[in-house]
């Protein structure tokens, strides 16, 4: 009964943190857009970099006690950087 408690526990764990792991561990917005072909996109994706590494400094300047709020746009900061890439994949697609 132990060792089914304990394996039920792990797998939740993993499972929890598939599920919020870009949440609570979000991956610096990456730069993929070829500036020369869309520079606005590229200099949009490139602003939000900037923005997801000032939240980054804000979470340890103030010890990461800024609630989930922060992890939080950061997330969504990175969703924003991949709709951008996807517009210039669709925009080279389709132009």
């Amino acid at each position: 009964m132990k060792h089914k408690t304990l394996y039920f526990v792990a797998v939740l764990i993993f499972v929890l943190g598939f599920a919020f792991g870009g949440v609570i561990f979000a991956q610096r917005p990456l730069n993929d857009i070829n500036p020369t072909r869309w520079p606005n996109l590229a200099d949009a994706q490139h602003h939000i970099s900037q923005a997801f590494d000032k939240i980054d400094e804000a979470q340890k300047d103030n010890r990461d006690q800024l609630g989930d709020h922060a992890a939080k746009a950061k997330d969504l900061l990175v969703q924003a950087s991949r709709e951008l890439k996807a517009a210039a994949d669709y925009l080279a697609h389709h132009h």
